[in-house]
C-alpha cells in the first residue's frame, strides 16, 4: 500500500462511510460505528472451512476468516455472538456478550501471516466473512500477503449490504464475490435487519461485483470456482413469495452468468424464539416451492440443498 493509499484509507476510517449505514464514526479515534467496531482489526475465527458450496470448499476446505462486527444486525443471525458483540444498542433487539468483546485484535501484518498459514494448510482460497467494515485494513493485509508470495484466489463473503463505492475499492483484490441477496421486500429488510434500503444497495453492489469478475468460471480439473459471482439466498419461514422475487430478479438480470445458491439451512436462534415467522424452521414444502420456481424460470447454474434444515451444531465455534 502506497503512502497516498494509506492516507486515503485512514480518511475513510476517520469519517466512516464504508457501508450504507453512513454512520460517519471516527473509528481511528476509537469510536465504534454501527458495525460495533472501531479501527482495530478483530477476527473471531480463522480455519479451513468445509461447509461452503462445493466449488468454494472443495476437498481441502476454504481458508475462512470470520471478522467480528457486522453492519446488518439481522435479528435472526446465526453468528450473532460475533456480529453483535460490542455493538451499541441502537435497536432493542441488539445484544452484546457479557464482556462486550469476542475475538482477537490483529494487525494487518498478522492478518497477512494468517492468510499465508491457511495457504500452507492447503486452503483452496482465502474466504473473508463479514469483511465490509474492515476493507481498508484487509486490502493492506492482502498487499502484504501477495508480496510474500500468496497465490490463492480471494473470496469476499458478504451480507450484500454494501456500497458500490466500497466494492470498487476491491477491484484487483477479489476474485470471487459471495454475497447474499436476502430480500427484495423493503418492509422485510426494515423489520428483520433495520435496513429498508437493503434491496437498492444490494442490487447496486451486485452490479459492481459482476462488472469486476464477469461470468463465473469453474476449473474443470478441480471443480473449484476461480472467478465470478455466487449469490446466496436463504429461504426464510413464511416468506417464500419474497424468495421467488429474489430468484426472479437474479435470473432476469444475470441469467446463468452467475451462480445462485438457494439455502434451506435457516436455524431459529434463541433471540427469535416465539417469533411469529422466524421461530420455526423452513418446511420442506416451502423450500421446494422456491426451488421449483427457480427451475421453472430456467436457472441452471447453482446449488440447492438436500435433507432437513441445518442444526445449530453446524454453526462453528467462535474463539
Amino acid at each position: 500500500m502506497s503512502l497516498s493509499d494509506k492516507f486515503w484509507s485512514d480518511a475513510r476510517l476517520t469519517d466512516c462511510t464504508l457501508c450504507p449505514r453512513l454512520c460517519h464514526a471516527n473509528r481511528l479515534e476509537g469510536q465504534a460505528g454501527y458495525c460495533g467496531r472501531a479501527a482495530g482489526l478483530v477476527i473471531a475465527r480463522a480455519a479451513l472451512h468445509m461447509w461452503e458450496e462445493e466449488c468454494i470448499s472443495g476437498v481441502n476446505g476454504s481458508g475462512t476468516v470470520f471478522f467480528a462486527g457486522c453492519n446488518m444486525g439481522c435479528i435472526f443471525c446465526q453468528n450473532y455472538k460475533i456480529s453483535r458483540a460490542g455493538r451499541a444498542a441502537v435497536r432493542p433487539d441488539c445484544q452484546r456478550t457479557a464482556d462486550g468483546r469476542i475475538g482477537t485484535e490483529v494487525t494487518a501484518g498478522r492478518l497477512a501471516e494468517i492468510f499465508l498459514e491457511l495457504e500452507g494448510q492447503g486452503a483452496n482460497n482465502i474466504n473473508l466473512v463479514t469483511p465490509t467494515h474492515y476493507v481498508p485494513q484487509i486490502t493492506e493485509a492482502l498487499d502484504i500477503a501477495k508480496r510474500k508470495g500468496m497465490k490463492l484466489p480471494v473470496v469476499y463473503n458478504t451480507s450484500g449490504y454494501e456500497r458500490a463505492e466500497t466494492i470498487r475499492m476491491l477491484r484487483g483484490y477479489v476474485d470471487i464475490y459471495l454475497p447474499d441477496l436476502k430480500y427484495m421486500d423493503a418492509g422485510l429488510a426494515a423489520e428483520y435487519s433495520g435496513a429498508p434500503d437493503y434491496p437498492w444497495y444490494a442490487k447496486k453492489a451486485l452490479e459492481e461485483m459482476y462488472l469486476q469478475t464477469g461470468d463465473f468460471h469453474i476449473d474443470e480439473d478441480t471443480g473449484l470456482m476461480t472467478k465470478g459471482v455466487l449469490v446466496r439466498h436463504l429461504v426464510l419461514p413464511g416468506h417464500v413469495r419474497d424468495s421467488k422475487e429474489v430468484i426472479r430478479y437474479l435470473y432476469e438480470t444475470y441469467g446463468n452468468s452467475i451462480m445462485i445458491s438457494i439455502m434451506n439451512q435457516y436455524t431459529p436462534m434463541p433471540q427469535v424464539k416465539g417469533h411469529k415467522h422466524l421461530g420455526r424452521r423452513v418446511t420442506r414444502r416451502e423450500y421446494e416451492k422456491a426451488v421449483d420456481y427457480a427451475l421453472g424460470l430456467g436457472v441452471e447454474c447453482g446449488y440447492i440443498q438436500e435433507g432437513e434444515a441445518a442444526l445449530e451444531s453446524f454453526i462453528p465455534e467462535f474463539k
